[in-house]
């Protein structure tokens, strides 16, 4: 069960290891960009020619689903990247259901695990799989390996390594089960547990009152997707790449210095960033000194 690119290296792998697979649970199609042409989901996509039976629910509830699914008489179900599964779902299977989850459990339980473990500065993140429960992303854990987040990780950088990292953590989590190795064990409740709720265009935008590698790790961690932004000069621009600068003291936080030609510099709470890649609104990403060559700030 699977929708994102995130979803396809965990597949593959289990059929390259000769795996049955007896279904494949995705999203539905949908109309995409302006021709509102009808697109799959990625994982849909790499499974089209494989013939194994895709099924794409709108409601996960519904007794059509749930009949078909059962029609499958899988014995293990593998979540990863998909949606929140009701409990007659989970149930189903006598193995029951694993999910794999871009951080090390409990920390940074939700939708967005990757970005907000840059966000905060972290060094080191990882990947967990577990069997599910009733409350999302807190069941017994079977799996969990160690990723190092390196200083010049985006989201898309540790999203890459994490995907092939869960995939060969999905393999070794179905081989334990097969060997009935498996010792799960209750996830310990920290005094200290970080969110990784699911980020909308709104939270994206820079505080330019926080320090500058604050706001640096916010940039790293918003990028490229859902990537930050700021209004500078009445214009609003997503921020892909910074690094700490230096400047003037006599500005304020969110005050910006450019030479019209070589860089754009923001004032930040302690000191300076300067923006290395942007986008204008309706426009392509670029690095600044080549967006500075047609357009002034």
């Amino acid at each position: 069960m699977g929708t994102p690119e995130f979803a396809v290296p965990s597949l593959k792998i289990l059929i390259e290891n000769n795996y049955n697979l007896v279904g494949i649970v995705t999203a539905p199609d949908k109309p995409k960009g302006r021709g509102q042409q009808i697109t799959f989901s990625l994982v849909k996509e790499f499974a089209k020619n494989l013939d194994i039976p895709i099924l794409q629910p709108e409601n996960l509830k519904s007794t059509d689903f749930i009949g078909e699914l059962a029609k499958l008489e899988a014995n293990l179900q593998i979540v990863v990247a998909f949606r929140m599964l009701p409990q007659i779902v989970w149930e189903m299977p006598e193995y029951g259901t694993f999910n794999l989850h871009a951080s090390l459990l409990p920390q940074y339980r939700g939708a967005a695990p990757i970005n907000w473990a840059i966000i905060n500065g972290e060094s080191k993140t990882g990947v967990t799989t577990f069997f599910l429960k009733h409350k999302i992303d807190t069941g017994n854990l079977i799996l969990q390996e160690e990723e190092t987040i390196l200083p010049e990780d985006t989201a898309g950088t540790l999203y890459a390594r994490l995907m092939e990292k869960g995939a060969q953590l999905v393999l070794e989590t179905c081989q334990l089960i097969k060997e009935e190795k498996e010792q799960p064990v209750e996830q310990v409740e920290l005094n200290t547990v970080n969110k990784a709720p699911k980020i909308f265009k709104p939270d994206c935008e820079i505080n330019w009152n926080q320090g500058s590698e604050e706001v640096v790790n916010f940039i790293r961690g918003l990028s490229p997707y859902p990537t930050a932004w700021t209004i500078l000069n009445g214009n609003t621009y997503k921020i892909l790449e910074a690094s700490i600068s230096y400047g003037p003291e006599n500005y304020g936080p969110g005050e910006y210095l450019s030479d019209q030609s070589t860089f754009v510099k923001v004032k930040c709470f302690d000191g300076w960033l300067q923006i290395n890649e942007l986008q204008k609104e309706g426009k392509k990403r670029i690095p600044t000194i080549e967006f500075l060559k047609g357009n002034k700030i």
